[in-house]
């Protein structure tokens, strides 16, 4: 190993970015170009070829994961200028056969994905000896979105097997370095590069990050590493702090995109306090105003919850008002959610609370006890229960299942990544129709 390849995947679709990506990603240092699958479905060989003709001096890797019909496969990307094409590795061995030959026939590369491989290093050692030159410990972005970790892959089969192997799946500028004292010779990034406004800029930091470790492997470097990732991890952030930390960094239309355009709450508006806020919902149904219940919630509140109240729609008599609010403050709920009215907006503002509600009306109602706390509610046509999500800011309130909460802040991350990868182009002179090619792919009718 002479050093880590800095391997640029561009999981576009669109080949015309792809291209101005690509060049900005090669003077951030990046020695390697992937074709990824998403651009080949996209565009075909067509992306091969021109990727080819633009970068003829950088390896071109084409992501076929390939799964069948190996020969013809590889064929096609050999003659469109790949040097490197990806098979996937729980391919049946015929395949994994075919394409190696096929490789060997057309002078170029073939590297085994093991994506999805129930037993990575049993199904490494069975490749290296059917032909492969690369091995890929990938984890897929729809797994990471749930947690799967690279890293672990990785570590099960450095060391065992005597190919390069490389990482895929998540990496920045971080995790690209452990990767290198785990024994990745090559690292595979996409959305850290080609999400990012600066795309040279942050190319330039993963590969300072990869030669930086590279640089520390020595015995006594790799286990002094070893022990300070071991301490790393035991002092890692819980769930709840990193699913909070995610959801402070998107928008609420970040993640309504990320459920698939669901989870949204209708007819609500911020009037006062930190508009950005998200935490999990403490829930409370009332009636007709009766401000009993949603008062004695606060007691049950825990610091960072927020109160969500179902009135029912009802703007006629508001079960919350100033009082109420600055009892959150000193029990530290952060936001109140109400599907009714709201009070006391002057007073309000002073408590810096986040207030969300459908109306405001002076008048409250009886304390009489009516409602419960904790029950699943329907607020704003959505249905929340304790522990679920909530984040909300000026665009709205979103609702995320607490079982889904991990996943989805994930992905809205990765949504708000791409945005502001767009934003920096169109700020450079493009136009968003333009830049997704929307005539393009716009839906199809029967």
């Amino acid at each position: 190993m002479s050093g880590p390849i800095l391997q640029a995947a561009l999981d576009l679709t669109e080949l015309k970015r792809a291209v101005q990506i690509g060049k900005e990603a090669v003077s951030g240092g990046a020695d390697w170009i992937e074709v990824g699958t998403p651009l080949i479905k996209s565009e075909g060989m067509n992306a091969v070829r021109t990727l080819k003709s633009e970068f003829p001096d950088n390896t071109i890797v084409a992501d076929m994961k390939i799964a069948d019909t190996g020969t013809l496969e590889v064929e096609m990307a050999a003659k469109a200028g790949a040097d490197i094409v990806c098979v996937l590795a729980s391919s049946d061995n015929s395949v994994i056969e075919e394409a190696v030959r096929a490789g060997n026939l057309y002078g170029v590369k073939i590297a085994a994905d093991l994506l999805n491989v129930r037993n990575p290093l049993e199904r490494s050692l069975e490749l290296e000896k059917m032909g492969v030159d690369i091995l890929i410990a990938h984890v897929g972005i729809d797994q990471q979105m749930k947690g799967m970790d690279t890293l672990s892959l990785l570590r099960e089969i450095a060391g065992k097997v005597n190919l390069p192997i490389g990482a895929a799946g998540g990496l920045d500028a971080v995790s690209a370095g452990e990767a290198v004292i785990a024994g990745a010779s090559i690292l595979l990034v996409g959305g850290s590069i080609t999400k990012a406004a600066d795309v040279r800029a942050a190319a330039a930091e993963i590969k300072k990050s990869a030669v930086a470790a590279y640089g520390t492997l020595s015995d006594n470097a790799v286990s002094k590493t070893a022990k300070t990732s071991k301490a790393a991890n035991t002092s890692r952030k819980d769930a709840d702090e990193e699913i909070y930390e995610i959801f402070m960094q998107v928008s609420a239309p970040n993640v309504t995109d990320a459920m698939h355009r669901k989870g949204a709450m209708s007819g609500l508006v911020s009037y006062c306090g930190n508009v950005k806020v998200a935490g999990k919902a403490l829930v409370v149904r009332t009636i007709a105003g009766d401000w009993a219940k949603p008062v004695e919630a606060i007691d049950k509140a825990k610091k960072g919850e927020i109160i969500v109240i179902d009135n029912g729609g009802r703007i006629d008599a508001a079960p919350w008002g100033e009082l109420a609010t600055w009892s959150c403050v000193s029990k530290g709920v952060v936001g109140v959610v109400i599907d009714g009215a709201v009070r006391d907006i002057d007073g309000i503002k002073e408590t810096g609370v986040a207030m969300f509600a459908k109306g405001v009306c002076p008048n409250a109602g009886e304390p009489k006890g009516f409602g419960e706390i904790g029950a699943e509610i329907n607020c704003c046509g959505q249905s929340v229960r304790n522990g679920d999500w909530i984040v909300a800011d000026e665009s709205g309130v979103v609702v995320v299942p607490k079982e889904r909460a991990y996943e989805v802040a994930r992905r809205a991350l990765e949504i708000h990544r791409n945005e502001v990868r767009i934003r920096a182009e169109i700020k450079s002179g493009g136009t968003l129709s333009d830049l997704l090619e929307l005539y393009k792919w716009e839906k199809r009718q029967n």
